[in-house]
């Protein structure tokens, strides 16, 4: 009996001590990061039969297992993707936002400032230093956007870097999850028991330390041996085999780098936008909230440079030649080239570019343009719409988004795409052009006066210069009484005609016809088949006093140093509705893309918060199961302890039993 009672304390004592260290562990590694509290599984030993009776023969530790909730640690897992992806964006959103709030204010001050000079010339166009700010400014307002250009280049640059720093992260965990694998499987050997607690921990820790890059799906087999999924299903540990993710450069579009997964004998792409965590946010962020705003940008300086320049072009210098652009031209060959890229799988060999030919229908969305075989299909990529181009010989298709598709040179093949960004390069390229004050052209070249016997609210004005020295030269030189004359010809219907009151009468019509009440009419000067220098607009009532009574116009040569009336008129661009269908102004454009940019970045602190909050419960409720809780093992320590002292007074009290039984045999 005393030996049983030995075997019996001894169990004890074994167990007790083993509880020990097992709580001792616990309290030890109560701030190691992703580890899971371990208990002891106790059981009891099978008695022995003596007389009749099953009298106990002690206890064992059957094992040391992880105190582990699969669901709650799954539920942790997927909020801590979702919470990378939140913060992620949440991060680069607010950074945007900051370069908007700077720089894209200092574009709204250098518009403003601009066109402040602009009014002064139109107040004083003989002031040379008035004119010298106003080119001062002009260089201030497209060095504005360049640098404005030059920090979405940065946060795209950065963007790129992190994005290889995260594949470069989850190729290291991917190794390091199949080494685990190896070693849990070496671990289930016929000749071990039990499971390797702390490298399950790790193999945990580092799934969990790759959830925050990307969603991740782990199955586990009847080894124990776990294979991972990233995104939407792709594989990256298969076993004890690790799969590798890597960034290659983007085709067409070199910056915008695409991922790929690598295996020991073949390469996938991984579409980077459903992988989720903070590498789909990256992506994202690169992809649309960047590159919209950069197009929106590049819309804008497009449209600045595009009308200041038209504007400048309908008025004459103190030269007195037209006047030449402020800002490079929008259509020059380095623009339009660049707005086409063509992937290397092309076939073909169409070399394409796109020209601008209306600012106000452009958009700020990518497009792709397919060739089927016959025709040029081109699909919006923001919308997904698409529509079949139609050629204007001789190698030109109108888009209708307000630019043309230009084939020039090369024949195409079957399935050739080409991606357009209509508005790219238009602020980083954007520089003044005009070198000398002398050429801001302030003046302009034709103007309207009314007869003094002009009774009626009906109107002629210059509605359009083309060349305003050979508009200049029509009306000076070539028909220096040109009039218009329009009557009330039959009740709702006015006629008009054009002539030169300087030649005898009876003066031949230059132009001649009519126009219906409420309506007008455009006329262009000279008219066809020469071309057209100016063009004049005829509206309103004309209607004179007494029947067949003529409202008469004449136009002529409007130049002078101090004539600021173009000056009048580029300055009035600023309030004229130019982007978006005309539905904006520069102003208005810059304070949609900047506000833009802020309700973006305050809707993603508000999901950021919320993803936050959400990981942080389901944290807590994993803590509160596979946690360590220093006051529940306090109180375990203490009942082992006295455990392991009365299994120590068991052994002894079987000592003195046993030594008892010798002395009385002696």
């Amino acid at each position: 009996m005393s030996v049983s009672l030995y075997q019996t304390g001894v169990s004890g004592l074994l167990a007790a001590q083993q509880q020990l260290a097992t709580t001792g562990n616990n309290i030890a590694n109560v701030n190691t990061e992703g580890y899971n509290r371990q208990r002891a599984e106790q059981n009891a030993l099978l008695g022995h039969n003596s007389g009749g009776n099953y009298i106990g023969s002690g206890t064992y530790v059957n094992d040391i297992v992880r105190i582990y909730d699969k669901f709650a640690y799954k539920e942790q897992l997927f909020n801590q993707s979702n919470l990378g992806n939140a913060d992620t964006l949440h991060k680069d959103l607010n950074h945007l936002n900051q370069v908007m709030s700077f720089s894209g204010t200092s574009v709204v001050n250098g518009i403003d400032s601009f066109y402040q000079t602009i009014n002064g010339i139109a107040d004083n166009p003989s002031d040379l230093g008035l004119r010298s700010i106003a080119l001062s400014q002009a260089n201030i307002l497209a060095s504005d956007f360049r640098s404005l250009s030059e920090n979405f280049d940065q946060l795209e640059k950065s963007a790129n870097g992190e994005i290889e720093q995260m594949v470069s992260k989850i190729s290291k965990i991917s190794q390091e999850l199949a080494k685990i694998n190896e070693q849990v499987l070496t671990g289930k050997g016929l000749t071990v028991n039990g499971q390797p607690n702390e490298i399950l921990d790790k193999r945990d820790q580092l799934i969990h330390e790759l959830g925050e890059y990307t969603n991740v799906t782990a199955i586990e087999d009847q080894n124990g041996v776990m294979t991972v999924m990233i995104g939407s299903g792709a594989t990256l540990v298969a076993g004890i085999t690790p799969l590798t993710v890597s960034v290659r450069a983007g085709d067409p579009d070199p910056l915008k780098t695409q991922l790929q997964l690598s295996g020991p004998n073949s390469t996938v792409a991984l579409n980077g936008a459903v992988l989720g965590g903070s590498l789909a946010a990256k992506m994202e962020f690169r992809d649309e909230h960047l590159a919209q705003t950069r197009a929106g940008i590049d819309r804008l300086a497009l449209a600045i440079s595009h009308t200041l320049n038209s504007a400048q072009q309908a008025g004459l210098d103190l030269n007195e030649q037209q006047g030449l652009n402020f800002f490079t031209d929008i259509n020059t060959t380095a623009l339009m080239e660049g707005r086409v890229m063509a992937p290397t799988k092309n076939n073909g060999t169409v070399a394409a570019s796109v020209e601008i030919t209306d600012v106000s229908l452009l958009t700020t969305d990518e497009y792709q343009v397919k060739y089927d075989g016959t025709n040029y299909v081109m699909t919006n990529m923001n919308t997904m719409s698409s529509t079949v181009l139609t050629l204007s010989p001789p190698n030109r298709y109108d888009s209708g988004e307000g630019f043309d598709f230009v084939i020039d040179s090369g024949a195409p093949v079957a399935d050739d795409v080409f991606i357009v960004r209509p508005g790219q390069n238009s602020a980083a390229l954007m520089k003044v052009t005009l070198t000398s004050e002398l050429g801001i052209a302030a003046s302009s070249s034709v103007e309207v006066k009314p007869s003094e016997n002009n009774i009626s609210d009906g109107y002629l004005k210059v509605s359009e210069v083309y060349d305003p020295v050979a508009a200049r030269n029509y009306t000076a030189t070539l028909n220096a009484g040109l009039t218009v004359d329009v009557y009330e010809s039959a009740p709702g219907t006015y006629a008009y005609r054009v002539y030169d009151s300087g030649n005898p009468p009876p003066a031949p019509t230059i132009a001649t016809g009519t126009f219906a009440a409420g309506a007008s009419a455009l006329i262009d000067l000279p008219p066809l088949p020469a071309g057209p220098a100016f063009q004049i607009e005829i509206g309103g009532d004309p209607v004179g006093q007494g029947p067949l009574a003529r409202e008469t116009y004449n136009i002529v040569d409007a130049f002078g140093i101090g004539n600021g009336a173009n000056a009048v008129a580029i300055g009035l661009t600023q309030e004229k509705g130019v982007i978006n269908g005309g539905k904006e102004t520069f102003g208005q454009g810059m304070a949609i893309s900047i506000a833009g940019v802020g309700s973006k970045a305050k809707s993603a602190e508000l999901v950021a918060t919320t993803a936050d909050a959400l990981y942080t419960q389901a944290f807590n409720r994993n803590q509160e199961i596979s946690g360590v809780n220093l006051d529940e093992e306090a109180a375990n320590m203490l009942k082992f302890q006295q455990a392991y002292q009365a299994s120590s007074q068991i052994i002894s009290t079987a000592n003195t039993i046993f030594d008892t039984l010798l002395n009385a045999v002696r």
